[in-house]
């Protein structure tokens, strides 16, 4: 079974176990986070498409680190004119370890009748 989530502005193709790195979530390390924006949902014997997400499906995933990816270098420069700059930068994210795929929401309990009184 896999599913396509949408997070961040991207779509990434999961399964269960999967460790990914995703655009950063405020969440804390440790936690649980459900991912409920999916795109589609394959479960070995059928593809659901959503449009644009599937009604009730969701990914649960647990939070295992924030950090900052590797630095780059942007550098920008006007031609003779002797402008020149250059800057870093970091991009923010968290790593994630997909632990299900829920095609439905869960039932809520049912709710007792009050019994009629005489």
């Amino acid at each position: 079974m896999y599913a396509i989530i949408e997070t961040g502005g991207k779509q990434y193709k999961v399964q269960n176990g999967d460790v990914l790195f995703i655009e950063k979530l405020d969440a804390a390390e440790d936690t649980q986070v459900k991912l409920d924006q999916v795109v589609a949902l394959h479960n070995d014997k059928e593809l659901k498409i959503g449009s644009p997400y599937l009604k009730g499906a969701y990914v649960d995933a647990k939070v295992l680190k924030n950090g900052k990816s590797k630095k780059i270098t942007v550098f920008t420069y006007r031609p003779k004119k002797g402008s020149k700059r250059a800057m870093g930068h970091r991009q923010p994210y968290t790593k994630v370890q997909i632990e299900g795929i829920h095609a439905r929401a869960p039932r809520a309990p049912k709710a007792e009748a009050p019994a009629e009184e005489a």
